[in-house]
């Protein structure tokens, strides 16, 4: 009986040991200076011009 449970708690330790959690980073949050792209502000991303969205 004893090395039924000994072997048991071996099993289980070694069951244990291989988990782990792994927490993404929080993301970047990426605040634009001002307003961009579009009619009226002097900005149009390039290639924009060209589909007719400035």
């Amino acid at each position: 009986m004893k090395k039924i449970t000994l072997m048991l708690i071996f099993a289980l330790a070694a069951l244990i040991q291989g988990c782990a959690l792994y927490v993404p980073a929080p993301g970047v949050v990426v605040v634009p200076d001002g307003p961009r792209g579009g009619p009226g502000n002097g900005f149009c991303p390039p290639g924009q011009a060209k589909k007719g969205n400035c």
